[in-house]
Protein backbone atom coordinates (compact mmCIF):
# COMPACT_ATOMS: atom_id res chain seq x y z
CA UNK A 1 0.00 0.00 0.00
CA UNK A 2 2.84 2.39 0.88
CA UNK A 3 4.58 1.78 -2.45
CA UNK A 4 1.34 2.40 -4.37
CA UNK A 5 0.80 5.66 -2.48
CA UNK A 6 4.31 6.81 -3.28
CA UNK A 7 3.80 6.01 -6.97
CA UNK A 8 0.55 7.99 -7.07
CA UNK A 9 2.22 10.98 -5.37
CA UNK A 10 5.12 10.82 -7.82
CA UNK A 11 2.69 10.73 -10.75
CA UNK A 12 0.89 13.81 -9.45
CA UNK A 13 4.19 15.69 -9.07
CA UNK A 14 5.32 14.78 -12.60
CA UNK A 15 1.99 15.85 -14.10
CA UNK A 16 2.08 19.12 -12.18
CA UNK A 17 5.55 19.92 -13.48
CA UNK A 18 4.88 18.94 -17.09
CA UNK A 19 1.39 20.39 -17.43
CA UNK A 20 2.75 23.90 -17.84
CA UNK A 21 4.80 22.60 -20.76
CA UNK A 22 1.92 20.88 -22.53
CA UNK A 23 -1.15 23.01 -21.95
CA UNK A 24 -2.34 26.55 -22.37
CA UNK A 25 -5.15 28.42 -20.64
CA UNK A 26 -7.10 29.08 -23.77
CA UNK A 27 -9.09 31.99 -25.10
CA UNK A 28 -11.06 31.34 -28.32
CA UNK A 29 -8.52 29.49 -30.46
CA UNK A 30 -7.79 27.63 -33.65
CA UNK A 31 -6.23 24.27 -32.71
CA UNK A 32 -3.46 25.85 -30.60
CA UNK A 33 -3.13 29.58 -31.29
CA UNK A 34 -5.56 32.33 -30.26
CA UNK A 35 -7.97 33.35 -33.00
CA UNK A 36 -9.63 36.71 -33.64
CA UNK A 37 -13.01 35.19 -32.69
CA UNK A 38 -14.76 36.69 -29.64
CA UNK A 39 -17.54 35.21 -27.53
CA UNK A 40 -20.83 37.08 -27.80
CA UNK A 41 -22.02 39.27 -24.93
CA UNK A 42 -23.22 37.13 -21.99
CA UNK A 43 -22.46 33.91 -23.90
CA UNK A 44 -20.66 31.08 -22.10
CA UNK A 45 -18.26 28.69 -23.80
CA UNK A 46 -17.27 25.40 -22.16
CA UNK A 47 -14.16 23.67 -23.48
CA UNK A 48 -12.82 20.29 -22.42
CA UNK A 49 -9.38 19.73 -23.97
CA UNK A 50 -7.43 16.49 -23.70
CA UNK A 51 -3.86 15.91 -24.91
CA UNK A 52 -2.23 12.48 -25.05
CA UNK A 53 0.53 10.64 -26.87
CA UNK A 54 0.96 7.05 -27.99
CA UNK A 55 4.34 6.60 -26.29
CA UNK A 56 5.93 7.49 -22.97
CA UNK A 57 9.07 7.05 -20.88
CA UNK A 58 10.38 8.25 -17.52
CA UNK A 59 10.67 11.89 -18.61
CA UNK A 60 7.91 12.04 -21.23
CA UNK A 61 4.52 11.10 -19.77
CA UNK A 62 1.77 9.37 -21.71
CA UNK A 63 -0.87 11.97 -20.90
CA UNK A 64 -1.19 15.51 -19.60
CA UNK A 65 -4.00 16.78 -17.35
CA UNK A 66 -7.38 17.59 -18.85
CA UNK A 67 -8.03 21.30 -19.39
CA UNK A 68 -11.54 22.33 -18.31
CA UNK A 69 -12.13 25.91 -19.45
CA UNK A 70 -14.91 28.51 -19.30
CA UNK A 71 -14.93 31.61 -21.49
CA UNK A 72 -17.49 34.39 -21.02
CA UNK A 73 -18.48 37.29 -23.27
CA UNK A 74 -18.21 40.10 -20.72
CA UNK A 75 -18.82 43.09 -23.00
CA UNK A 76 -19.02 43.70 -26.72
CA UNK A 77 -15.63 42.71 -28.21
CA UNK A 78 -14.31 41.48 -24.83
CA UNK A 79 -14.10 37.94 -23.45
CA UNK A 80 -12.56 36.61 -20.24
CA UNK A 81 -11.79 33.04 -19.24
CA UNK A 82 -10.61 30.66 -16.57
CA UNK A 83 -9.13 27.17 -16.96
CA UNK A 84 -8.76 24.33 -14.49
CA UNK A 85 -5.98 21.80 -15.17
CA UNK A 86 -6.75 18.55 -13.39
CA UNK A 87 -4.10 16.93 -11.15
CA UNK A 88 -2.07 20.13 -10.71
CA UNK A 89 -0.96 21.66 -7.40
CA UNK A 90 -1.84 25.16 -8.68
CA UNK A 91 -4.57 24.37 -11.25
CA UNK A 92 -6.15 27.74 -12.15
CA UNK A 93 -5.14 29.84 -15.16
CA UNK A 94 -6.72 33.00 -16.59
CA UNK A 95 -7.09 34.67 -19.98
CA UNK A 96 -8.71 37.68 -21.63
CA UNK A 97 -9.08 38.99 -25.17
CA UNK A 98 -10.35 42.11 -26.93
CA UNK A 99 -11.13 41.93 -30.62
CA UNK A 100 -12.90 43.57 -33.51
CA UNK A 101 -14.43 41.28 -36.13
CA UNK A 102 -14.12 41.94 -39.86
CA UNK A 103 -17.15 43.87 -41.16
CA UNK A 104 -18.25 46.39 -43.80
CA UNK A 105 -16.13 49.14 -42.24
CA UNK A 106 -13.28 46.91 -41.09
CA UNK A 107 -11.42 45.02 -43.86
CA UNK A 108 -9.86 42.51 -41.43
CA UNK A 109 -10.29 41.20 -37.88
CA UNK A 110 -7.89 42.05 -35.06
CA UNK A 111 -7.48 40.80 -31.49
CA UNK A 112 -5.13 41.46 -28.57
CA UNK A 113 -5.03 39.53 -25.33
CA UNK A 114 -3.20 37.33 -22.90
CA UNK A 115 -3.36 33.79 -21.54
CA UNK A 116 -1.57 31.35 -19.26
CA UNK A 117 -1.73 33.75 -16.33
CA UNK A 118 -0.99 31.34 -13.49
CA UNK A 119 -0.57 31.80 -9.75
CA UNK A 120 2.90 30.40 -9.09
CA UNK A 121 5.67 32.87 -9.89
CA UNK A 122 8.06 31.78 -12.64
CA UNK A 123 6.49 28.30 -12.76
CA UNK A 124 2.90 28.53 -13.99
CA UNK A 125 2.85 32.21 -15.03
CA UNK A 126 3.82 32.03 -18.70
CA UNK A 127 1.86 35.31 -19.07
CA UNK A 128 1.67 35.19 -22.85
CA UNK A 129 0.58 38.45 -24.50
CA UNK A 130 -0.30 38.47 -28.19
CA UNK A 131 -1.71 40.40 -31.10
CA UNK A 132 -3.24 38.77 -34.17
CA UNK A 133 -4.96 39.88 -37.34
CA UNK A 134 -7.10 37.79 -39.69
CA UNK A 135 -8.51 38.16 -43.19
CA UNK A 136 -11.20 36.07 -44.92
CA UNK A 137 -10.06 35.29 -48.44
CA UNK A 138 -13.33 34.58 -50.22
CA UNK A 139 -14.10 30.87 -50.51
CA UNK A 140 -10.47 29.94 -49.86
CA UNK A 141 -10.60 30.39 -46.08
CA UNK A 142 -9.21 32.65 -43.36
CA UNK A 143 -5.54 33.56 -42.86
CA UNK A 144 -4.30 34.79 -39.46
CA UNK A 145 -0.91 36.30 -38.58
CA UNK A 146 0.38 37.60 -35.26
CA UNK A 147 3.07 37.78 -32.59
CA UNK A 148 3.38 36.61 -28.98
CA UNK A 149 5.64 37.35 -26.02
CA UNK A 150 5.70 35.77 -22.57
CA UNK A 151 7.60 35.28 -19.32
CA UNK A 152 11.19 34.47 -20.29
CA UNK A 153 11.73 32.61 -17.02
CA UNK A 154 9.04 30.06 -17.95
CA UNK A 155 9.21 29.95 -21.75
CA UNK A 156 12.73 28.58 -22.18
CA UNK A 157 14.51 26.09 -24.40
CA UNK A 158 16.17 22.84 -23.31
CA UNK A 159 19.28 24.57 -21.96
CA UNK A 160 17.35 27.17 -20.00
CA UNK A 161 17.81 30.06 -22.44
CA UNK A 162 14.78 32.36 -22.82
CA UNK A 163 12.61 31.53 -25.82
CA UNK A 164 9.60 33.65 -24.96
CA UNK A 165 8.82 35.45 -28.24
CA UNK A 166 7.67 34.37 -31.66
CA UNK A 167 5.33 34.60 -34.60
CA UNK A 168 1.96 32.89 -34.88
CA UNK A 169 0.16 31.98 -38.09
CA UNK A 170 -2.89 29.93 -38.95
CA UNK A 171 -5.23 29.05 -41.77
CA UNK A 172 -8.76 27.77 -41.20
CA UNK A 173 -11.78 27.03 -43.36
CA UNK A 174 -15.42 26.17 -42.81
CA UNK A 175 -15.59 23.15 -45.10
CA UNK A 176 -19.34 22.55 -44.67
CA UNK A 177 -22.12 23.35 -42.21
CA UNK A 178 -20.72 20.75 -39.83
CA UNK A 179 -17.02 20.44 -40.70
CA UNK A 180 -14.26 22.98 -40.00
CA UNK A 181 -10.51 22.47 -40.50
CA UNK A 182 -7.39 24.39 -39.46
CA UNK A 183 -3.61 24.35 -39.39
CA UNK A 184 -1.63 26.68 -37.15
CA UNK A 185 1.96 27.41 -36.21
CA UNK A 186 3.78 29.15 -33.36
CA UNK A 187 7.50 29.75 -33.81
CA UNK A 188 10.10 29.37 -31.08
CA UNK A 189 11.96 26.67 -29.15
CA UNK A 190 9.96 26.84 -25.91
CA UNK A 191 7.05 24.55 -25.12
CA UNK A 192 4.69 27.00 -26.84
CA UNK A 193 6.36 26.57 -30.26
CA UNK A 194 4.30 24.08 -32.26
CA UNK A 195 2.78 23.05 -35.57
CA UNK A 196 -0.82 21.88 -35.13
CA UNK A 197 -3.54 20.68 -37.46
CA UNK A 198 -6.98 19.15 -37.18
CA UNK A 199 -10.67 19.35 -37.94
CA UNK A 200 -13.92 19.64 -36.03
CA UNK A 201 -17.37 18.17 -36.46
CA UNK A 202 -20.49 19.94 -35.19
CA UNK A 203 -22.98 17.55 -33.61
CA UNK A 204 -25.39 20.42 -32.98
CA UNK A 205 -25.41 24.20 -33.59
CA UNK A 206 -23.80 24.75 -30.17
CA UNK A 207 -21.68 21.58 -29.80
CA UNK A 208 -18.61 20.41 -31.70
CA UNK A 209 -15.46 18.38 -31.17
CA UNK A 210 -11.98 18.96 -32.60
CA UNK A 211 -9.65 16.08 -33.46
CA UNK A 212 -6.09 17.30 -33.90
CA UNK A 213 -2.39 16.66 -33.59
CA UNK A 214 0.29 18.89 -32.02
CA UNK A 215 3.96 18.70 -33.11
CA UNK A 216 6.44 20.53 -30.86
CA UNK A 217 9.20 22.51 -32.57
CA UNK A 218 11.74 21.51 -29.91
CA UNK A 219 11.74 17.77 -29.34
CA UNK A 220 14.61 18.09 -26.83
CA UNK A 221 12.52 19.66 -24.06
CA UNK A 222 12.05 17.45 -21.02
CA UNK A 223 8.49 16.16 -20.75
CA UNK A 224 7.65 16.93 -24.38
CA UNK A 225 5.90 14.40 -26.59
CA UNK A 226 3.93 15.21 -29.73
CA UNK A 227 0.28 15.03 -28.75
CA UNK A 228 -3.06 13.94 -30.13
CA UNK A 229 -5.82 16.26 -28.93
CA UNK A 230 -9.58 16.11 -28.63
CA UNK A 231 -11.35 19.36 -27.79
CA UNK A 232 -15.04 19.38 -26.92
CA UNK A 233 -16.67 22.81 -27.34
CA UNK A 234 -20.16 23.72 -26.07
CA UNK A 235 -21.74 27.18 -26.25
CA UNK A 236 -24.57 28.30 -23.98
Amino acid sequence: MKNNTMRIMACVMILSLTATKFLNATPSTQIWNPSTDIQGVKSIHLGIDDYFSVSSNDTKPLAAPTDLGLTYGLFKNLEIGIDYFGCMVDPLFYNAKYGIVENEKMPFSIAVGGFNFGGTKDITDSNILYGVGAKNIGKIGRLSLGYYSGNDKVLINEVGTPAANGAIASFDKQVSDKVWAAIDYASGKSSYGTLSFGASYAFAPNTSVIFGYVIYNNQNLAGINNQFTTQLDINF
